[in-house]
């Protein structure tokens, strides 16, 4: 089948990829000149030189077996690519919790028992909910949010350990946060194969850990992703799909990997019968996600990552030395999950908030990315878009329905399974 795809995002990306290794003739369509959507490298220059940044400081984990498959069979080298350590969310101060090298679930039940700066009863308030969890299959009650699950939990642990899980996996705070999507991504990266809770922080742009690799098979299999050509119109023909771009094409099936409020326009302009499917598209609400990249010659950080007290004028969770990560030395990447406010007041939020909590005066900044719409709000009860639109139309996508909230391993999931469901 000739098949169309619209976005070459992660979720795009694995369509296309998996689509031509089913047989299919796939054009790939991106108005950007860039691959990767919302997770992409962009350019900057730092004391004069030009350096490569992403639109947001993103990491996998152990769990992504997906994504870290199709890296592999992209001829992407892993173990290059990723730093791979432990679970670590120690704070600059030493204190949290850090899982040793053991097979699971043994290190979550060993890195608690062993959390710095935790009571006995810290410690015993999360191994008792998390047992209890554990028993129940990870399945919660419809309609809880992550704070109701955790009723009863100490203090400290939920505030360095499951709020800055859940907004870093969800980017959505834990009391607007899904209760059952948070026991989902725990019990995947917890109590699931061993490494599953590993840290994969990238050691190279985002576009080049997959994007840029899908795109470069795809081009040795006769099918160059149309870069810089935006989709105008879709509309349904006798025999399948005409696609509008500086010209028009026929495809017979039609897969939107593109931003769900663009997936819907190009929907509603067609005028096919979805109704549903565009009220639940449109319903979305959203989140923004906002990396505050700043420098100093000397700044380094004990380790690649760390977390941080966020709260009130400390907007941000998490810092990255990029310099430990293959980036200039003294580069710094604070990121800021469900962010609000503007790119000025966060970033001199940070630079107080680093000089507070890391003793880095001497920051200067560098780029404040805001990405207004980064994910969905991943609220209890939602219901997201369908996979297909209409029959011969598809949508994938981390917000399609499915598990996971809006992860990198959610957008390659989404572009497997939509490849999968061509016909």
């Amino acid at each position: 089948m000739k098949v169309a795809i619209v976005g070459a995002g992660w979720a795009g990306c694995a369509a296309a990829v998996e689509a031509t290794r089913l047989g299919h003739q796939v054009a790939l369509f991106e108005s950007s000149r860039i691959a990767g959507g919302r997770a992409r490298c962009v350019a900057a220059t730092l004391a004069s030189q030009s350096v490569t940044l992403d639109n947001g400081q993103h990491i996998l984990i152990g769990a992504y077996s997906a994504t870290l498959r199709l890296m592999a069979d992209l001829g992407v080298d892993v173990n290059a690519s990723l730093l791979r350590l432990p679970l670590n969310l120690r704070f600059p101060d030493g204190n949290g919790l850090k899982l040793p090298r053991l097979p699971a679930p043994l290190d979550a039940f060993i890195g608690i028992l062993g959390a710095t700066g935790w009571s006995w009863s810290d410690k015993l308030s999360l191994l008792k909910l998390a047992m209890n969890w554990r028993r129940n299959a990870f399945q919660c009650a419809p309609g809880l949010s992550v704070t109701d699950l955790c009723r009863g939990l100490a203090p400290i642990p939920m505030t360095s350990l499951i709020e800055p899980l859940c907004v870093s996996a969800l980017n959505t705070p834990a009391h607007r946060a899904c209760g059952q999507v948070f026991l989902r991504v725990l019990r995947d990266a917890l109590f699931s194969a061993g490494g599953g809770s590993n840290l994969l922080l990238p050691r190279v742009d985002l576009s080049a850990l997959l994007p840029n690799a899908a795109l470069a098979w795809l081009a040795k299999q006769g099918s160059p992703a149309r870069l810089g050509c935006r989709v105008q119109r879709i509309a349904p023909i006798a025999s399948g799909w005409q696609v509008t771009t500086d010209g028009d094409a026929a495809f017979d099936r039609v897969l939107l990997a593109c931003p769900p409020l663009e997936a819907a326009r190009l929907v509603e302009d067609s005028g096919v019968a979805a109704g549903l499917w565009l009220a639940q598209a449109r319903g979305l609400q959203h989140e923004s996600l906002t990396t505050v990249y700043v420098h100093a010659p000397r700044a380094r950080l004990r380790q690649p990552m760390l977390a941080l007290h966020c709260g009130g004028a400390d907007p941000a969770q998490f810092v990255f030395d990029r310099g430990q990560l293959g980036g200039p030395a003294g580069l710094l990447a604070f990121v800021v999950s469900a962010s609000t406010g503007d790119s000025t007041t966060l970033t001199q939020q940070v630079l107080a908030q680093a000089a507070r909590q890391l003793r880095l005066n001497a920051l200067q900044p560098v780029q404040t990315i805001v990405e207004k719409r980064a994910t969905f709000a991943c609220t209890p009860g939602l219901q997201r878009p369908a996979l297909e639109v209409v029959p011969g139309l598809l949508a994938c996508g981390d917000y399609v329905a499915g598990p996971y909230p809006a992860t990198l391993e959610g957008a390659v999931r989404s572009g497997l399974a939509a490849a999968l469901a061509i016909g």
